[in-house]
């Protein structure tokens, strides 16, 4: 007897896939041939741009694969941020300037970007020239052509790259791709994503007085490319984590993208998976609250439409931040039921999910198998509620978690007894062994440039309609906005003189 329900979902499947894995694959045959292949049990040679902040974390995930890297050079402007990267990583030489470590540290293979997001596109600009592999944290870049531009660089210099979203490696984002192109929600034609950033101050007015250069710290490096201004450590507000670093700066529209920058690479991450997004057509910041002339403000509530894409309609995403709570209330979900999470959600089988983010460990083998039921996974209690997103379709609804995880078909009655479909999409031996196992020559890694560039691309969009009134059409082919100049002053990035993207 014919499965009815596997030919409906084959045929869904079919129409909607033609074109819908990107360049470079969610883990399919290598394209990087042209590497030199090294041997797994080969250890891969990496160095560190950025040790303290975001790359102490980096570092630590790279750490354990110790069978397999070497960390060999670190470059941090500021030592006192850096101190405990730099004891723990005693032997390995030590730099101020990046540039000056790549040009002479000739054993790298690979190089880590954790810095700031306005230094992503210099320094990995640097390593790719130079034939390293790059793996840069999120996003990706500060400014949508930086992001075009590493896109092509990747493929130009055919480097190993990832970018650092996590989500893009959980099973669970793969898992809720399935689903609904399974059908099982219909077309999704709303998207509706929030966040409880930003966790640093925004909104701010007034720049405190300058204030002496702290010893540790080489000022003009940390800058980078962006102007030049005096140093400040800042003042009553700032959270007594300075002004501008070593965390606050992702507030600055100098340095950094605000919460979008921070938190929608990893949120919507798996809605760029599961629906296909590529470019949208237009993005509209709707309100804001707490404007600055230097700063995101302290709250906003942003649109992306998107056209059709194949069978594909069209769709409308809303993002929102500084949520406290759930921010969007789907219709038919019963009151107290939670929305992110909660009972009968999907974890990220695959990988352990610990509801902070998914790690490299592999999960428990009762945890791992398919067709499972509603029910196993979990996770996402009250205070989850506050990073999420749900898929509206006109068949019903999905939700995912702060990394894609803990997906679950809302209300809570539908996941009774539900089914997982067919897997179509490989999974990834975890984040950063997914980096290092495309180093050696392996599947690209399940973020390569190919993937985050483009997802960067559009995330930026939103960042520049928090500073540009209206609604702004965008030419993605062109690279610029149709109808407003003062948009397209900041689809570029200024460039101090003495420095250099390339």
């Amino acid at each position: 007897m014919t499965d009815h329900r596997f030919s409906r979902r084959y045929f869904f499947y079919g129409t909607l896939l033609a074109g819908a894995v990107p360049k470079g694959g969610f883990g399919s045959t290598s394209s990087l041939k042209s590497l030199g292949y090294k041997s797994p049990n080969e250890k891969l040679n990496i160095a560190s741009i950025g040790a303290g902040g975001r790359a102490t974390a980096d570092l630590n995930g790279l750490a354990p694969n110790e069978n397999l890297v070497n960390i060999v050079a670190l470059a941090d402007p500021d030592d006192r941020s850096a101190a405990a990267m730099f004891k723990r990583f005693e032997s390995a030489p030590k730099y101020k300037d990046f540039r000056r470590m790549l040009d002479k540290e000739r054993s790298v293979d690979a190089v880590l970007v954790a810095i700031p997001d306005h230094m992503h596109a210099t320094a990995a600009m640097w390593a790719m020239e130079r034939g390293k592999h790059v793996y840069v944290e999120k996003p990706l870049t500060r400014t949508i052509a930086e992001a075009r531009m590493l896109t092509d660089a990747a493929e130009k210099f055919q480097v190993a790259t990832q970018m650092g979203n996590q989500g893009y490696s959980n099973e669970g984002a793969r898992v809720a791709a399935e689903i609904i192109w399974s059908g099982e929600i219909g077309n999704v034609t709303e998207v509706h994503a929030w966040t409880n950033r930003p966790i640093w101050p925004q909104g701010l007015t007034e720049i405190p007085a300058p204030t002496p250069v702290p010893s540790t710290l080489d000022w003009d490096l940390w800058l980078g490319i962006a102007k030049e201004r005096q140093y400040t450590a800042g003042a009553p507000g700032t959270n007594g984590r300075g002004f501008y670093n070593p965390f606050n700066w992702r507030g600055f529209f100098d340095f950094g993208c605000g919460a979008l920058g921070d938190m929608a690479c990893h949120i919507l991450g798996a809605p760029n998976m599961a629906l296909r997004l590529g470019a949208p057509t237009s993005v509209e910041c709707l309100k804001k609250e707490g404007e600055s002339s230097f700063m995101f403000p302290k709250k906003s509530t942003t649109r992306f439409e998107f056209p059709a894409r194949g069978s594909m309609p069209p769709v409308k995403l809303y993002w929102y931040d500084a949520a406290t709570d759930a921010a969007y209330q789907p219709q038919g979900v019963p009151e107290g039921e939670p929305i992110i999470g909660g009972p009968g959600s999907f974890g990220a089988r695959g990988q352990a999910f610990s509801g902070t983010g998914p790690t490299d460990a592999p999960a428990p083998a009762a945890a791992a198998g398919r067709g499972g039921r509603g029910g196993r996974g979990g996770g996402g209690g009250a205070g989850a509620q506050n990073n999420g997103a749900v898929f509206i379709g006109d068949k019903g609804i999905l939700t995912t978690d702060t990394y894609g995880a803990n997906v679950r078909l809302l209300p809570l009655e539908r996941m009774k007894d539900y089914e997982l479909p067919s897997q179509l999409l490989t999974r990834s031996p975890g984040h950063y062994r997914d980096w290092i196992r495309a180093c050696k020559g392996g599947t690209p890694s399940c973020s390569n440039f190919s993937i985050a560039g483009p997802l960067t691309e559009w995330i930026l969009l939103g960042v520049i309609a928090v500073r540009v009134e209206g609604k702004l059409e965008w030419d993605s082919a062109h690279m610029r906005f149709t109808n407003s100049a003062e948009a397209n002053r900041f689809v570029r990035p200024e460039v101090r003189k003495g420095w250099s993207l390339t």
